[in-house]
């Protein structure tokens, strides 16, 4: 794969600068960077789904491309197709199959030699295309991939409907390796994955025999997979590839930013000098103003040549505030019931929660908790029970897909329903670190963690007095992650959170705990939070 001459922007807005990267055949590549620099758009690119403005990704021989999505929402469709089915459909060993005995019956009654010479290539070629899929042993191959990933047997048999959001993860990546594509790209691939399922995932990769691009904020899983870094640089709009892990990439990076400190330091020095100087002889007799001119030739080398050390990427300190105050009760649930078929969720499900609480949903993967929120919004329906909404409670829901955004229109297009004049809203939206014309991007191309920041303004602008919080830290950097917690920590409305994330949990000030399945209410356990955070990641 060879990146040649890559420039990309959306509206005034530059992403990638002229950009030259030659990637071998079977390399492991990291790709970091900082939100936004471009790390998503360079796969969108690889894939086709956009064009850049200038220059081209050159990949030789067609070669198959899979993708795992950070966000698995399209990937995977939402009927009743077995899950066993879908991930043996990764390979499409029955439809080349059929293709191949239809191609040899128009071969035997073929009397045209040009003709059955054709037919021929093409037997040959869905012949060749079998035993790249290894069709002997496809199903033997799934199965491993089913017991490496630790995907229950009892999974197998349910229908993609009934999935929960880290189960549908689960399930594309596993198909994703099973349909042995040439060329993967990952979108932070362990989100979701516990342990065990991330080990396999590791050995796997490593003896993967093609090439792979992955974003990922995983140390741990990066320095195990890859062989190079590419690093995105935001400021610049530039990329340079570095040997190495990511630990090594960080080292080498770091050494160089201590020598371009130094450098930097060294020519302000020199820079002071120059003018003090400069600034003595430039009005004296003819041998102080020659000493001046020449000293004025130094300095405007010197800034030609001068080091720019890249500023740091700024912070939100947005904080929200609710508006107006709900009931005494904001919400009461009683003897609530939801399940699929014989997969019942609750059971007679009570608890309530007061105004002003901090009240946090846990449980393993899979167990309804996301479930749980969609039902409260009535996006679903009870089988038995009732949910009590107060009436002066006004809502915030942050999904984990953000589902509250419109992907095809722009950040300020979004927003479209609020009072606020357009320079209202743009000074508000800068709060979330969106400013100039990066609120006329289409959300379809802001990476997770900016698609976030959208999503987060979006709820916040309304200044509710009950929060629904679904995983609101997935898929997020580090640095996203703060500007989240920032944002929620000191919030003096009612919080609802579904959550496995310790060091974003313990901050908040929760009151109490739904378990689930059980049902049972407890108060803040740290150890009980950290339980299930190992358990589920």
């Amino acid at each position: 794969m060879n990146i040649k001459d890559l420039s990309m922007s959306y509206g005034l807005e530059t992403i990638f600068d002229n950009i030259n990267v030659q990637i071998n055949d079977k390399e492991k590549i990291g790709i970091v960077g900082v939100n936004g620099a471009g790390k998503s758009t360079l796969f969108k690119l690889i894939l086709k789904e956009i064009e850049p403005d200038s220059g081209r990704i050159i990949i030789k021989n067609n070669p198959r491309i899979g993708f795992l999505p950070q966000v698995i929402k399209d990937e995977i469709p939402n009927d009743n197709i077995p899950v066993f089915d879908f991930l043996l459909s990764g390979r499409p060993i029955k439809e080349i199959e059929n293709k191949l005995n239809l191609t040899y019956a128009k071969a035997a009654t073929e009397t045209d030699e040009r003709k059955i010479k054709i037919l021929m290539k093409d037997i040959s070629n869905l012949q060749a295309k079998l035993e790249y899929y290894n069709v002997y042993e496809a199903e033997n191959i799934l199965l491993k991939i089913i017991t490496g990933m630790n995907i229950d047997s009892e999974l197998l048999d349910l229908p993609l409907s009934k999935l929960s959001g880290g189960q549908k993860s689960k399930i594309a990546f596993a198909r994703l390796l099973y349909s042995n594509p040439e060329i993967l790209l990952l979108d932070e691939p362990t989100n979701h994955l516990d342990q065990d399922t991330k080990d396999y995932i590791i050995e796997y990769l490593k003896s993967y025999n093609g090439i792979i691009l992955v974003i990922s904020h995983d140390i741990e899983f990066l320095d195990a997979v890859t062989t190079s870094t590419l690093y995105i640089d935001k400021m610049t709009h530039k990329a340079e590839l570095f040997p190495g892990s990511y630990t090594k990439y960080k080292k080498i990076k770091e050494e160089r930013n201590k020598t371009m400190e130094r450098i930097a330091h060294s020519q302000e020095m020199e820079e002071e000098k120059l003018k003090r100087i400069i600034a003595k002889y430039i009005g004296g007799n003819e041998k102080k103003a020659k000493i001046a001119k020449d000293r004025q030739k130094k300095l405007a080398r010197l800034e030609k040549e001068k080091v720019v050390i890249a500023k740091k990427n700024k912070e939100t300190n947005y904080k929200l505030k609710a508006e107006n105050k709900s009931g005494i009760t904001p919400i009461k649930v009683t003897n609530l019931t939801f399940g699929y078929n014989q997969n019942m969720l609750y059971k007679d499900l009570t608890f309530d929660i007061s105004r002003g609480e901090k009240f946090l949903i846990i449980g393993e993967n899979g167990i309804g908790k996301s479930t749980l929120l969609k039902l409260i919004m009535n996006y679903l329906t009870p089988i038995s029970g009732t949910i009590e909404i107060n009436d002066k409670v006004n809502i915030g829901y942050y999904a984990q897909e953000h589902e509250i955004l419109d992907n095809e229109k722009n950040i300020l297009e979004n927003f479209d329903n609020t009072n606020l004049s357009v320079g209202a809203l743009r000074s508000y939206l800068g709060n979330f670190l969106f400013t100039n014309d990066e609120v006329y991007k289409k959300v379809k191309y802001l990476s997770p963690g900016e698609r976030s920041r959208v999503a987060l303004a979006k709820i916040s602008i309304n200044k509710p007095n009950l929060l629904i919080l679904d995983e609101p830290t997935n898929h997020l950097d580090p640095e996203t992650q703060r500007i989240i917690a920032n944002t929620f920590k000191d919030y003096d409305g009612t919080l609802l959170l579904v959550s496995h994330n310790l060091e974003f949990v313990d901050n908040l000030n929760i009151n109490r705990m739904l378990l689930l399945p059980s049902g049972e209410i407890k108060y803040y356990d740290k150890k009980i939070v950290e339980y299930f955070q190992k358990l589920n990641k």
